[in-house]
């Protein structure tokens, strides 16, 4: 054990007033979950289990409880700033979607919960997929996907306020409002304000957020309207530091007085159509707006004593799409097919603070995909098939000429399920999928494309990656277990991989490499003890390898071993948990001589629920204490 960090002593109160209850109404539900019988590797978490748990953190934090994620935030405490890895595969490989809507960003492909703070507060339910998975829209399924589900209209009606302090004056405070089901209509609103000084010094975040959601329910079509904005402002704090340093004070921060100010918002319309009692129609329109822009020391990046120069990169995208879907259901058939496409611009402005604008360009960015998928039922036996086509351009304005590029990728899945009794599945799955690079991989970390003596383009990383991932486990569901143990087998080619490297504007920088293997083992197990004593485990085993130039060689940032324990205690209005986290040492450089090291977390956390007035519920009331 190393020295008590008070990272987040957080104190958060709930207030939430209830007027009624509602009848069960339909949610617009996404057809590209998977069920229960699914061969692939998934997990669900409820919204509501999460709520306990949720004190405002980034969700990153609250994921990395699950097999296979790790987690690291900017500032050091879980406000701002945080990045989560699958697999030890980053966000840029991790499709992310609201509804189906794809949230990652289509240039560089990273999603950025960042942007839409206290997200969670307003998440009915969320589905994380392991390895490819199945069909999904936008950014690849690389090395796994996360889906997040809207509020469900369905809940009671009511309104909700909720206010939180924690150790760096972190703060939160929110309220909701929730109309229930009236005349076929529903409607839901919920804003968030949240602060804190941040661990490391003048590392702060102060960011907001607006979630509205409203439902029109027919008879045969259901509407469905969601409503996203999040405005942040940050002092950053994403340089490494010095370990000489750290030994000094640990709250050393390497940037300078650095700042950014990000604004993004989102607007989905959904519709599901019954035509008939067999078949469904699932469709939707979307739309993002990200404006932002962060400041760049260079004289401190290069270890130069800042002086008056601030660089200035700055961007305006807009991000519009639509799928459709069709279901047909049997009573051993299940078959979905849809169709997606989506167009995305972005400008960059690069500026410096006595100089002015120095370049601006712009990117330009389509995808098109089709996919049908199936599943078929008979004596305990699921088939599963899935294929997906996709193609995506990428063309870009400059001072350097610029062809256009295409891709085109086919990536199929296929897989079956047992029913071995009515409590344990057995699955086995394998699928493949292809990935364009990154604008980031192509430019070579520039943001401004640069050019040879001659005038062409300097590009670096243009080939496409593709893995054929293959997945078996076992389920197994009873009254008081619930259990799920599985192995993979992910094998790549040309895989883009970091290489330790930081690019001129600070970006990290990757390589591609010939030949790559990533296995492992990952177990989620949640077993009742009794009506109110619950033990929890989610860990994994993670064994990789790259070989590139007759050397092999540990991926970065992948550690073998990551185990999640917790015990938790609720009965009637008290709870308490008790759960630690331990992470082996992972390699942060090609040469496998620099490492992160070893570490283990304790959190405990306590809540009381009571109620002041018959309508009038507080809850919950929460103590967070976070030992390394």
């Amino acid at each position: 054990m190393k020295q008590l960090i008070p990272a987040a002593a957080f104190l958060c109160l709930s207030f939430c007033s209830f007027c009624q209850d509602t009848s069960a109404l339909k949610e617009v539900i996404v057809s590209y979950q998977a069920g229960s019988r699914t061969p692939i590797t998934f997990q669900n978490l409820q919204g509501k289990k999460l709520d306990i748990k949720n004190t405002g953190q980034e969700p990153s934090f609250l994921l990395s409880e699950t097999p296979s994620i790790t987690v690291y935030s900017d500032a050091g405490n879980m406000q701002g700033y945080s990045y989560y890895r699958l697999r030890g595969m980053d966000q840029t490989r991790i499709n992310t979607t609201l509804d189906g809507m794809p949230l990652n960003e289509p240039e560089d492909q990273g999603a950025y919960f960042s942007n839409y703070p206290d997200l969670l507060n307003s998440i009915s339910s969320i589905q994380i997929q392991r390895g490819v998975g199945t069909s999904k829209n936008g950014a690849a399924s690389y090395a796994g996907s996360v889906q997040l589900f809207s509020p469900d209209l369905s809940d009671s009606a009511g309104i909700r306020l909720g206010v939180g302090y924690g150790s760096y004056n972190s703060f939160r405070a929110f309220g909701e409002y929730q109309t229930g089901l009236k005349n076929r209509k529903a409607f839901y609103v919920r804003a968030s304000q949240i602060y804190t000084d941040g661990y490391k010094y003048h590392s702060s975040n102060n960011s907001q957020s607006v979630f509205a959601s409203g439902g029109w329910y027919l008879d045969k079509s259901t509407w469905k309207f969601n409503l996203l904005a999040g405005n942040q402002r940050n002092q950053l704090a994403w340089l490494g530091v010095a370990d000489s340093l750290v030994v000094k004070d640990r709250r050393t921060n390497a940037n300078s007085n650095e700042k950014d100010h990000f604004f993004q918002a989102l607007m989905q319309l959904q519709n599901r159509w019954k035509p008939s009692k067999r078949s469904e129609i699932q469709s939707s329109v979307y739309y993002t707006r990200l404006k932002g822009n962060y400041d760049f020391d260079l004289n401190n990046f290069i270890g130069l004593p800042s002086g008056e120069e601030m660089y200035n990169y700055a961007f305006l995208s807009n991000f519009t799409g639509l799928y459709i879907n069709y279901t047909f259901r049997l009573d051993k058939l299940s078959w979905t097919t849809g169709l997606h496409g989506n167009l995305y611009s972005r400008r960059h402005l690069g500026s410096e603070r006595s100089y002015g604008e120095l370049y601006r360009n712009k990117g330009f960015k389509k995808e098109a995909s089709a996919f049908s998928k199936a599943e078929y039922y008979f004596h305990g036996f699921t088939l599963f098939g899935d294929l997906q086509l996709r193609s995506v351009s990428f063309d870009y304005e400059g001072s350097v000429p610029f062809e256009k590029m295409n891709w085109q990728f086919i990536n199929p899945k296929a897989g079956i399920s047992l029913a071995a009794s009515g409590s344990i599945d057995l699955y086995y799955g394998v699928g493949r999928t292809g990935r364009e690079p990154t604008r980031n991989d192509i430019f070579g970390g520039n943001d401004n494309l640069p050019a040879d003596s001659n005038g062409r383009p300097l590009l670096f990383n243009l080939d496409p990656e593709s893995v054929i991932d293959h997945e078996a486990g076992i389920r197994v569901h009873t009254k008081d277990l619930s259990l799920q143990l599985n192995g993979y087998y992910m094998k790549f080619r040309n895989e883009i991989v970091l290489n330790g490297k930081l690019g001129p504007n600070g970006l990290v920088l990757t390589d591609k490499v010939a030949r790559s293997v990533r296995t492992g083992l990952e177990c989620s197990f949640n077993y009742r003890v009794s009506n109110s004593l619950s033990v929890i485990n989610n860990a994994s085993y993670n064994y990789s390898q790259i070989r590139q130039q007759s050397i092999t060689f540990r991926p970065l940032l992948t550690p073998q071993w990551i185990i999640n324990q917790e015990l938790s205690w609720n009965k009637g209005k008290y709870g308490a948990a008790l759960s630690g986290r331990y992470q082996s040492s992972s390699f942060i450089d090609f040469s496998n001589s620099a490492v992160v090291k070893d570490y283990v977390l304790v959190n405990a956390r306590m809540h009381y629920l009571w109620s002041l007035l018959p309508a009038l519920k507080i809850y919950p009331i929460g103590l967070y204490f976070y030992h390394r």
